[in-house]
């Protein structure tokens, strides 16, 4: 039996995610394992070679057309393939079936609720609300996805327009700060305007031990306060992650 010619030139991949760019008047892909490209773009995965099928730069994926040395020196100033298949990673498109695009903005869409609904509680009964009703409160404001950002990002901007339409603040983190010293008093000051609520407050021969609620966008600002104002010999600790009455708020 004579052997089949495959030509030099052509890779055949299966199982791809191929991601497109257009430079120079040419076009250049490249074939990437499915649900790594958001994973790398998120800064989730590091390592190259768990994103990338191959370190080749193709005219087109599907035929396994490989892209000339002269087109990707024209295009891109060079031909060292891993730096160009990182350009077109980061800034290409990614091409997928309006199929797996509607399934994978409908996860996200669940990921956001999950999280507005774990970091966030009704202000007045201190309950959180379930994943179901923030989500349904997300499509009465017809919020809508944005795949090339990541569900935290998305969820903290999606809690400032849900206070719109509902009442809603984010989960208190409950605080104890001892201080001593002379920095005391001036650092009570700073800590104080950072805080939400302050729950006691004890003065003991000038040492000072505060127990307060914050919201936990204001953690690292004042952990860094304590251990710059004490030079390391003040003390945080975190009483609470979050502020919450048990049971699920129920909107009528």
């Amino acid at each position: 039996m004579s052997k089949i010619f495959t030509p030099v030139n052509q890779i055949r991949l299966t199982n791809v995610a191929v991601v497109r760019m257009k430079k120079a008047g040419k076009r250049f892909e490249i074939a990437c394992y499915r649900n790594k490209v958001i994973s790398w773009r998120n800064k989730l995965e590091k390592d190259i070679d768990e994103v990338l099928q191959t370190h080749t730069v193709f005219m087109n994926v599907s035929k396994g057309q490989v892209a000339k040395k002269e087109d990707l020196i024209k295009a891109f100033g060079k031909d060292d393939q891993t730096e160009i298949c990182k350009e077109i990673l980061e800034k290409g498109e990614l091409q997928v079936s309006d199929k797996e695009r509607h399934s994978a903005l409908d996860s996200m869409f669940k990921d956001i609720a999950t999280t507005v609904a774990d970091k966030c509680v009704n202000p007045e009964s201190k309950r959180p609300y379930s994943v179901s009703l923030i989500e349904k409160a997300m499509k009465d404001i017809h919020f809508s996805v944005k795949p090339n950002r990541n569900a935290k990002q998305q969820a903290l901007e999606v809690i400032t327009q849900l206070k719109t339409v509902m009442p809603l603040e984010r989960a208190q983190m409950r605080l104890r700060v001892l201080v001593s010293g002379k920095e005391a008093r001036k650092l009570r000051e700073k800590i104080v305007k950072l805080t939400t609520k302050v729950e006691s407050e004890d003065w003991n021969s000038g040492s000072l031990d505060l127990v307060c609620l914050i919201d936990p966008g204001h953690y690292r600002e004042i952990d860094e306060l304590v251990r710059a104002e004490t030079k390391g010999s003040g003390v945080l600790e975190l009483l609470n992650l979050k502020e919450i009455t048990e049971g699920e708020e129920v909107l009528e």
